[in-house]
């Protein structure tokens, strides 16, 4: 395993996750919207959230250009960043998602495995991502002390 991709992918991940803290909790000005989020993705991107719908980068930007400043105690802790497999310009990794306080999720503290699909390139792009609801007796057992 290279650490240096290892890293990348962690950051990356990472600052995604601080922008949607920054963004619902209202912190970040609605001007950067584009650069801190759009810029992320792939147009082609599938995003599929732990309820199961399939959303493309148009129905995910909408859902969280509309949640903006909607939730100010929204916290996310990202948890195990692992690299699955580099091949061909693409890297497969997972992570833990842990969210504490998240109004729009049920139950508000929860934790899900998300594995994602980058291309890579001058920078990592989101191509596909896919949430799990982790296990209830998991999400019980660990701390949103974050």
């Amino acid at each position: 395993m290279n650490n240096l991709v290892l890293n990348e992918v962690r950051n990356e991940i990472e600052s995604l996750h601080q922008f949607f803290c920054g963004w619902f909790n209202g912190q970040l000005p609605e001007e950067e919207f584009d650069s801190q989020f759009l810029s992320r993705f792939s147009p082609d991107l599938v995003f599929i959230p732990p309820a199961g719908n399939l959303l493309g980068l148009d129905d995910l930007s909408a859902s969280v250009r509309a949640g903006y400043a909607s939730n100010h105690d929204f916290r996310i802790q990202i948890r195990n960043v692992t690299v699955q497999h580099e091949f061909d310009g693409h890297i497969i990794a997972t992570y833990e998602e842990w969210q504490r306080n998240a109004l729009a999720s049920k139950p508000t503290n929860n934790g899900r495995i998300a594995s994602v699909v980058f291309t890579t390139g001058q920078s990592l792009k989101w191509l596909h991502i896919h949430e799990t609801w982790l296990p209830e007796e998991i999400m019980d057992a660990d701390s949103y002390d974050f």
